[in-house]
């Protein structure tokens, strides 16, 4: 197993400068944010650190050989739009550039790109999963032709109120994750399984990886801590940023014995990144280096690749 980050933290960062600093810490892996150039749309949103658009042999080349130099991987490309959008003419935006990223990943020889499935949040999920239906098999079958592997991150994306009430990412839980894997049982289809948003779902974050251990390519480290005394005020219909708050893996209410023990169990050696999204740790960038620290130091009484 390989620890790493999400470079989504460090969208004021240079791709060198991400890559330098994992080197210096002793990461032996990043998950590339590869969203298109532009204005950032959400949170963590907009940052690229590949630019896909014009990758070709020479620049995925210099790619390459830069991690090479530093011994850092790139353990996925990261590219999180909501491609089941019912505005048509950005749904086909969306699902584009994910097959760009699907191309990038091929020609750097990483074979994993992860992303989100989509949702249109005012519609019902059986309306949507007529669009994925609609969807979905093209871009597998695109990821099948350049023997790349799509993780679909479980995050519901339900956090502000232009996302209420249903969350724009389908993918949020096993019951929709056996339905999708049925419609589309591709084996290059599978799950960047982050057990934080289970955990905040008030879900079992531990029998999944038994269930899907053939469907989780990439793993993200994140905690969750579910505020009690807020939960009782506003309930489980609130929004979620209501009644919990993302946390620093051991700062939250996730047992990380038992996560890390599940997946050796079920013989999981992929990538398992940190995923820094703690507003504790977010005010300058010495603060986000200090958080992917303490993550990494916490980390390694689980994950001996350090």
């Amino acid at each position: 197993m390989k620890l790493g980050f999400v470079s989504a933290v460090f969208g004021d960062q240079s791709f060198e400068e991400v890559v330098d600093f994992a080197s210096e810490a002793g990461f032996a892996c990043v998950e590339m944010m590869c969203w298109p150039k532009g204005k950032a749309e959400r949170r963590y949103a907009g940052v690229t650190h590949v630019d896909v658009t014009d990758l070709d042999g020479g620049k995925a080349g210099a790619v390459t050989a830069y991690c090479a130099e530093r011994k850092v991987s790139i353990s996925g490309l990261g590219y999180y739009p909501n491609p089941l959008t019912d505005d048509r003419e950005q749904s086909a935006v969306f699902v584009d550039h994910i097959k760009k990223v699907i191309d990038a990943s091929a020609l750097l020889g990483i074979g994993v790109m992860n992303t989100f499935i989509g949702r249109e949040h005012t519609k019902s999920v059986d309306y949507n999963f007529d669009r994925f239906r609609e969807v979905w098999p093209s871009i597998v079958k695109h990821a099948e032709q350049k023997s790349v592997k799509i993780g679909i991150e479980n995050c519901p994306m339900f956090f502000s109120k232009d996302e209420w009430p249903g969350g724009k990412n389908l993918a949020s839980n096993p019951a929709m994750w056996r339905r999708m894997f049925e419609a589309v049982p591709s084996a290059s289809f599978g799950l960047n399984y982050d057990p934080s948003h289970l955990v905040w779902q008030h879900m079992d974050y531990i029998a999944p990886i038994y269930e899907f251990r053939d469907r989780i390519f990439h793993v993200h480290l994140k905690d969750a801590k579910v505020i009690k005394d807020k939960l009782d005020q506003v309930g489980i219909m609130a929004l979620p940023h209501e009644y919990h708050t993302p946390k620093l893996p051991g700062l939250g209410d996730g047992n990380w014995g038992r996560f890390f023990s599940a997946l050796s169990d079920t013989g999981y050696k992929g990538a398992a990144v940190v995923e820094l999204e703690d507003r504790a740790y977010e005010g300058t960038l010495a603060s986000r280096k200090n958080g992917l620290l303490q993550s990494r130091n916490f980390l390694a009484q689980f994950i001996v690749s350090l």
